[in-house]
């Protein structure tokens, strides 16, 4: 390493140690953080200089096991991240299929994680099931099985997922539980809603971001997310640095939360 590296290298981590010490001092930490991961495949294109979007997925799933890790080491006991939307399916369908290859093992490797049983880290997959076959389903039921006496840490993954879908989902249980007398209409409120969602037995999510720069939630927890904060930057998922996650647990605690009074 160069001088001029090693000197970028140090000033960086003692920003980065000062801005942890700032953020563990400054008030509440958020709840549950929601992340749209999004920039994979830019990221191959434009910074590794690949041709095949690959790479950058590779890179993604690397990035996810370390954000996971940040995300214990300050406490933060709940995790979302968008990884496979319902219209993502529209895809070339090799790389549709390799990233849903890329998200089993993934669940595979937690499930057998020491760390996760070790912080007893509930592990969960959320999304339209009936869209995804039979091996993804075997690894997603093990990982949950393996994990559900966990609730130091709840780790949620979206997988076929849509917001609008979920809402459509729980609204058909409500109906069918009035259709065979089970519930009555005026019993029909925001909590009963919310507790037929896929998360409905934890907080809903108080931050989300989203990496690369898009500036919108493309129908993720659209429910969940009513009156969470929202943060933005510009860089790539895979590009994704602590620094940049503890910016965004800064700006969460600037922010006035006041609910509308």
């Amino acid at each position: 390493m160069g001088l001029t590296n090693l000197f970028q290298s140090q000033a960086y981590g003692a920003y980065e140690t000062k801005l942890e010490s700032e953020i563990l001092k400054g008030g509440p930490l958020p709840t549950h953080v929601a992340i749209i991961m999004d920039g994979n495949r830019r990221y191959a294109k434009e910074i590794l200089r690949a041709d095949d979007p690959k790479e950058g997925h590779v890179k993604g799933k690397d990035k996810l096991e370390e954000v996971m890790d940040w995300c214990f080491d300050l406490g933060i006991r709940n995790l979302t991240v968008y990884a496979f939307s319902t219209e993502n399916f529209s895809r070339p369908d090799d790389e549709v299929d390799f990233l849903l290859e890329l998200i089993k093992d993934t669940l595979v490797e937690l499930s057998d994680d020491k760390g996760i049983h070790e912080k007893r880290v509930r592990l969960r997959v959320i999304g339209e099931k009936d869209m995804l076959d039979g091996n993804f389903l075997r690894a997603a039921d093990e990982a949950m099985a393996r994990t559900s006496g966990y609730s130091d840490f709840n780790f949620n993954i979206a997988i076929a997922y849509g917001g609008r879908q979920e809402i459509v989902t729980a609204v058909k249980k409500i109906a069918t539980d009035v259709r065979e007398g089970r519930l009555d209409v005026s019993e029909i409120d925001e909590a009963l809603l919310s507790s037929n969602m896929y998360m409905g037995d934890i907080p809903d999510p108080d931050l989300v971001l989203r990496t690369s720069g898009e500036l919108r939630l493309s129908n993720f927890l659209i429910w969940q997310l009513a009156y969470a904060e929202l943060y933005f930057t510009d860089v790539y998922w895979p590009g994704f640095r602590y620094v940049d996650f503890l910016r965004a647990i800064r700006s969460f605690q600037q922010r006035n939360r006041r609910y509308g009074r």
